[in-house]
Parts: C-alpha cells; structure tokens; sequence
C-alpha cells in the first residue's frame, strides 16, 4: 500500500502537512475525508487518489469546480512528485520535500545528459579528457544526497523550479494491456500520427524569414484534431458522460 503526502501551499488550510497518508486518498470539504478543506468552493467529495499498477491515480469525482494539476484541468492523471494540485481556493503540493528533491535531482541530471549530448566530438573528447584528469587526481565527486536539495525547495521565489518539476513528460505505455485494448490503442496512436504527419507535410517553411505558416483549412484541420483529443480525454475521465 502506497503512502502519500500533500502539503497545502495556498488556501484557507496554508501550512498544513498531510504525511504518509495510506491510499485511497479522498479531499473534499466534508467529514469523512481523508483531507478535509475549509474552503467553500471545494465539493463536499472533491476528489480520489488511489494506487493502481504501482502508480498512484488522481481521480476527480465530479467535483463543481473541477481540478487542475499543474495549471491544466484533469479529470484523470497519474501522479508525480512536485506535481500542484488546486481545488478550489486551495493548492496542494504532492509528495515531500524529499521525493521532490530526489525528482529535481533526477531531472536535472537528464538536462545534464542532453547537454552533453550535444556538444561536438571535439568538445566531448576535451570533457572526456577533463574528467579523467579529475579521476587520476582523486577529485571527489559532489554529492548526490536528495537531503542537500533543500535550498531548492522555496518553491515561491523560484519560478525555474517548479517549471522544471511540472514539465511535461512523456508517460509510459499502460501495462497489462489485453490483446484488444492494445489493439484499439494502436489504432488510436496510429490516427494521431497519421493525422500530425499530414499537418506538418502541409506546413510552409519560409527559410529567409526562419518562420513557418499553415494554411486556414490546415488550421481547422489541427483545432479538428485537437477537439478530438479533447473528447477523448472527457470519455476516460467521464465514461458515462454524454458525446
């Protein structure tokens, strides 16, 4: 069983720290909740977090005023460490300090990894011969203890933070998929590439002006395709909801 923790950045509850919460997690403003809100605009059962495949799940459970994770309305999301989530007046930051430093650190050392993908051989061979200049020395390597992040957690003076924690990143393939469903999933990837590729063939580069333009039929044709994504994303978060 997974345990979670929530801390309330903003909202009538500010300060407030749920620790090593066992799932399912419920927040809503009435009792019986693991997370109760004093916040008027938050609903009575607002919203469900629960583990599923070893991921935890955020639900929304109809809620009036809807969630948002990130900035972005979710009926439906899987979780990360850093992750914000609003509800109502209320902003709730999930994880600790210590699950969101050891995701920063991770991160970074991905940014890392790209950098250093990108400079040239030559460039590669002088690092390649730096470090190893570094290693005949002794040179120690720094410190790669999550609990030495702590001064990157003052997530209110810095913006850089928390757009590096609330990226986004490519999810992973659902698993446990039956013969069927994975079927009907490549069919529905196999639509959006297909559609995506016919948009960029369409798009008209202009080299002088380093600029490109889609005509306005094209342009329909992606808010078409974005509309159907859209409605995608209502059915799984809402399965009985209407088309």
């Amino acid at each position: 069983m997974a345990l979670i923790t929530l801390q309330v950045l903003d909202g009538a509850d500010r300060g407030k720290v749920f620790e090593d919460l066992a799932t399912p997690v419920t927040i809503g403003r009435e009792e019986g909740n693991t997370i109760q809100l004093n916040d008027e605009r938050v609903s009575r059962f607002h919203l469900k977090i629960q583990e599923d495949q070893a991921r935890l799940v955020l639900t929304d459970l109809q809620s009036t005023n809807g969630t948002k994770v990130n900035g972005e309305e979710m009926e439906l999301r899987i979780l990360r460490f850093g992750d914000m989530i609003t509800v109502g007046r209320s902003v709730l930051l999930f994880g600790s300090r210590q699950q969101i430093a050891t995701r920063l650190s991770s991160l970074r050392k991905q940014d890392s990894a790209v950098k250093d993908a990108r400079k040239t051989d030559g460039n590669m061979g002088a690092a390649a011969s730096a470090a190893a200049a570094s290693g005949a020395a002794g040179a120690a390597p720094p410190s790669e203890d999550p609990g030495s992040f702590d001064f990157d957690m003052n997530f209110a003076d810095d913006p850089e933070i928390q757009a590096a924690l609330q990226s986004f990143e490519a999810p992973d393939l659902p698993d446990r998929l039956s013969p069927a469903q994975a079927a009907q999933l490549a069919d529905l990837l196999n639509y959006l590439h297909i559609r995506i590729r016919q948009l960029v063939e369409s798009v008209k580069i202009h080299r002088d002006q380093e600029r490109i333009t889609l005509d306005q039929g094209h342009w329909q044709n992606l808010l078409e395709l974005q509309m159907k994504v859209a409605e995608y994303l209502r059915q799984i978060g809402e399965p009985n909801s209407e088309k």
